[in-house]
């Protein structure tokens, strides 16, 4: 096991409050996004969807789940591909409106404390000293160093500051400039109100249904990240970690 480095620095105090505000953000997310996702386990792809259009695939999280309570399907036109109706025999799980409420605060705080993240990292130096990779640091025998260590759990003990690998910073990089945006951008798309006047939105994912199976991804990728970190602090000294992270020694 490598041994640990000096202590050079801490988290500044702006990290620590922007990262403890966006942690307990995400975690209402996760919350009420998965109270929303038991009220409609179903997921679509393309412009509109509902019980009674195919799903792209269902989600087994609640008692909505394939229920298959409805009456015969009735048409309200006698042409080709006219709309359905039907009525429920079955009584569904439907307490999602305080869910989606708190959701949508939730991803506000989450969207200002990565702003003011991204802000200091970038004018503060933040960025480019911790961040940014160094010459050569992407190499193709650095990231191949890593993951062995990573498969082997040789992962060097916590510093007490920012000192990040290759696949660290990497993984970093994915978070704040791909999968943030990209989910911030599809919530924005299941908004009728941001959509009426920026359809563009409607067009990049394919439509509301479309973004709406794209953000239930992106926030997967996000949960598999947040695991993944919570393992490396334990693994790398929970103790230290956490100390370095809250009052920053």
């Amino acid at each position: 096991m490598p041994t640990a480095l000096s202590n050079r620095s801490s988290h500044s105090t702006w990290v620590r409050i922007t990262h403890w505000v966006g942690t307990i953000s995400f975690l209402l997310l996760l919350y009420t996004g998965v109270t929303i996702l038991k009220a409609h386990p179903r997921l679509y792809w393309g412009e509109v969807g509902n019980d009674l259009t195919p799903a792209l695939f269902e989600l087994p999280i609640s008692k909505n789940y394939k229920h298959g309570g409805w009456t015969n399907e009735v048409a309200f036109y006698s042409t080709k591909g006219s709309p359905v109706s039907a009525s429920r025999t079955f009584e569904i799980y439907n307490e999602n409106g305080w869910g989606r409420s708190l959701h949508f605060l939730s991803g506000w705080i989450l969207v200002f404390a990565g702003i003011i993240y991204l802000l200091y990292a970038i004018f503060a130096g933040h960025f480019r000293r911790n961040l940014w990779p160094s010459s050569g640091q992407f190499s193709f025998t650095n990231f191949r160093k890593d993951i062995w260590d990573h498969v082997k759990m040789k992962i060097a003990n916590a510093t007490g500051g920012p000192q990040y690998g290759p696949l660290q910073k990497l993984s970093y990089l994915l978070v704040l400039f791909f999968l943030m945006p990209l989910i911030i951008l599809t919530g924005l798309t299941m908004s009728p109100a941001v959509t009426a006047t920026h359809q563009w939105l409607l067009k990049i994912f394919f439509g509301a249904q479309s973004a709406r199976t794209i953000h239930f991804f992106a926030a997967a990728l996000l949960t598999l990240f947040l695991l993944v970190h919570i393992i490396m602090i334990i693994k790398t000294g929970f103790k230290k970690q956490m100390r370095s992270m809250t009052i920053g020694k």
